[in-house]
């Protein structure tokens, strides 16, 4: 469970009764896809002949360009997360980390869902005793990713959803 029970209006666009700008929810989707892309080899290590979480990052930027309908995008990620559901470790994790980033643009709290499943599958692939510190590094990676302008809103979005994210925003 990544999202909480009540949706927070900052993460609503302003046309559906909240406050996020649309510009601000691209930013979202971009954020989410660099966190996914970063630890997209640890899928593709398992499955290089699987394409369908790299067509949900490249999906999610579609749209945050404007090249794309929001149906699309959200189509490709639950394709990454079908993906995703047949392995386990780090693969897994790295396949539902594009799934979520890619469906940012129909719902984007999901954002935190690409960068939490990025965080586990690093926490899965690292030797055994480094996993908290692989998270913690990626963790920190993600932080310097994120844009100004949604750095505030993510930082307290991590505070408020980071015990039903496992916990992995204790960076």
């Amino acid at each position: 469970m990544i999202l909480p029970t009540d949706r927070d209006p900052r993460f609503i666009t302003i046309r559906r009764g909240g406050t996020l700008t649309d510009s601000d929810h691209r930013l979202l989707a971009l954020w989410a896809a660099t966190c996914a892309e970063h630890v997209l080899h640890l899928f593709e290590s398992v499955q290089p002949s699987d394409s369908r979480p790299r067509q949900a990052i490249g999906q999610i930027r579609a749209w945050a360009g404007g090249e794309i309908r929001m149906s699309q995008s959200r189509a490709a990620g639950g394709h990454a997360m079908a993906a995703a559901r047949v392995l386990t470790g780090a693969a897994r994790h790295a396949a539902f980390a594009a799934g979520q980033a890619a469906v940012v643009a129909h719902v984007a709290a999901h954002e935190l869902g690409a960068a939490a499943y990025a965080i586990k599958a690093v926490r899965a692939a690292a030797p055994a005793g480094e996993a908290e510190e692989a998270g913690r590094l990626e963790c920190r990676w993600q932080r310097e990713q994120l844009p100004d302008a949604i750095r505030e809103l993510v930082m307290d979005d991590q505070r408020l959803r980071n015990d039903i994210c496992w916990s992995v925003f204790d960076c």
